[in-house]
């Protein structure tokens, strides 16, 4: 992997990561909690929520050991979910926040790619590959966040969307959501069940991104 690789990927990786948690503090700043407002965490610059593990370690390790996708994470954005308007309602729009900044990147990156293709056929540009790698990866950071396993923002729409009994059973699941992820993981290798789940979002994400910019995107996963 040549420096060339590194930057088409780092700087698409660096922005879906980051402006997903910048999302999640601006909507939870619009429904009454300034907790991410006050400490600097409501904004597009990607040095303010870059973890030197999650935002670069982990992708980088990941892409050279050939995974099926590449999987980050920003410092998490602190939201009180006691200081919100309607706590267990508002959870639900916050939460969505990040994923939804995923799928207008994705859109974003694919406008893009149409513009910097070359117009007869040849070897597309480097903003080219670099547009398609931001497509992928936000379609796929999109489309795991939205699994419904707690602490994921899935999970967190989950406990806002069920009855309260049941809202609260599940999100006791929190403190081992990771667990379960990386379960799901280390099955994927043999039963491709991750796949399986993340194809029902990333199928909804292909279509929208190709609904308004005729781009076919192909994440791989």
């Amino acid at each position: 992997m040549n420096l060339e690789t590194i930057v088409l990927m780092a700087v698409p990786l660096v922005f879906a990561i980051t402006l997903h948690e910048a999302a999640h503090g601006y909507v939870a700043r619009m429904f009454g909690d300034q907790t991410a407002a006050m400490l600097g965490r409501v904004t597009l610059n990607p040095i303010k929520h870059i973890d030197p593990v999650g935002t670069i370690a982990v992708p980088l390790i990941m892409y050279l050991a050939h995974a099926p996708f590449l999987f980050g994470w920003a410092k998490p954005v602190p939201v009180n979910f006691g200081n919100l308007r309607n706590p267990k309602r508002d959870m639900l729009w916050v939460a969505v926040a990040g994923p939804g900044a995923n799928l207008v990147m994705a859109v974003l990156w694919a406008i893009i790619y149409k513009l910097a293709m070359p117009d007869s056929a040849g070897e597309a540009s480097a903003l080219a590959a670099m547009a398609k790698i931001g497509i992928s990866f936000n379609l796929v950071l999109m489309a795991l966040n939205l699994l419904p396993i707690p602490p994921l923002d899935g999970g967190r729409v989950a406990v806002s969307v069920l009855p309260n009994r049941a809202a609260y059973a599940w999100s006791r699941l929190e403190p081992y959501g990771l667990y379960i992820i990386l379960g799901l993981l280390v099955l994927d290798q043999f039963t491709g069940i991750f796949g399986l789940l993340l194809s029902p979002f990333l199928a909804l994400g292909e279509l929208i991104v190709h609904a308004l910019t005729g781009v076919q995107a192909l994440t791989g996963v």
